[in-house]
């Protein structure tokens, strides 16, 4: 297994950062918590056990439970600290899911898998936990996320260094989330992506907001060499300079990808075999195509 991210890093960040801004900065991880609940809230059944599976804030655990579909919800977490007052977490790494074999009927994983090093291992785990006709629902960051970022810091370390090291992590695409789902056996898969676009003065504060989530590179490879004010300043001159608005206010985009899928059982649709077809499809066009 190729070590992209250094989860022992990524996690201190995540807990530091709950423990000195609580859900203060977690703007994107409500959003996330809000479409989940509302994607829940229309699925016509009622789920008895669920988990939220590293959502930091718990508020998709909160905004999910509201919803009224769920009995009872458990937390696991890097870390005790992410505990509420007199609430129990279960502790286990990022790429961990230590639940029993068709153990829960609902798993809620928001923003978090993108910091897996084992994606493909993690969902097949989570869809092993669940019972038959058990739902997974996923928010991930998605491609397109802190792109504008990603092109300012890349071309002010070109400049200055004449080299350049990832700064940003790689994120995936709608398609590849797709193909992982069905990759882990899970059935019904459903994939889409919503793009936010969140605007600040400069590129200094759009930094202090991505520490205070606890989302500042993790990344394995990254340069251990420290970065100058130097650096930062280009950074924030290129970032105004191709991505500010009339106003003088830059751009930042977050795409989140939602996906659900679900454990299999027999009362679930299932596609028809190849050639089991009653009609052939160049009549039905040809028949469409009279007056």
């Amino acid at each position: 297994m190729e070590i992209i991210f250094d989860q022992h890093l990524a996690a201190r960040r995540r807990e530091r950062a709950y423990l000195q801004n609580g859900n203060g900065a977690g703007f994107l991880l409500e959003i996330a918590a809000r479409e989940l609940a509302e994607r829940l809230a229309v699925v016509e059944r009622s789920f008895e056990t669920a988990v939220e599976l590293h959502g930091g804030t718990g508020a998709a655990a909160r905004q999910s439970l509201a919803t009224g579909k769920i009995g009872s919800i458990n937390r696991i977490e890097t870390s005790g600290i992410f505990a509420a007052p007199g609430e129990d977490v279960r502790e286990a790494g990022l790429d961990d899911v230590p639940l029993a074999p068709e153990s829960v009927n609902l798993v809620l994983s928001p923003l978090a898998l993108h910091l897996t090093n084992d994606t493909p291992g993690t969902l097949i785990r989570i869809r092993r936990a669940l019972k038959p006709d058990g739902l997974f629902l996923a928010a991930i960051p998605g491609a397109g996320t802190l792109s504008e970022l990603r092109d300012v810091l890349l071309a002010a370390e070109a400049e200055l260094t004449g080299g350049a090291s990832p700064r940003v992590i790689p994120f995936a695409d709608v398609r590849d989330v797709g193909g992982l789902l069905q990759r882990a056996g899970f059935a019904l898969p459903v994939v889409d992506a919503e793009t936010y676009t969140v605007r600040y003065d400069s590129l200094f504060p759009l930094m202090r907001d991505l520490r205070a989530m606890g989302m500042t590179n993790p990344l394995a490879g990254r340069s251990r060499t420290p970065v100058t004010r130097r650096f930062f300043l280009r950074a924030a001159e290129l970032y105004a300079e191709r991505y500010a608005d009339p106003d003088g206010r830059v751009r930042a985009t977050f795409s989140i990808i939602y996906a659900s899928g679900w454990a299999p059982h027999e009362s679930q649709q299932k596609p028809l075999k190849p050639g089991s077809a009653k009609a052939r499809l160049a009549d039905a066009l040809r028949d469409a195509s009279k007056p």
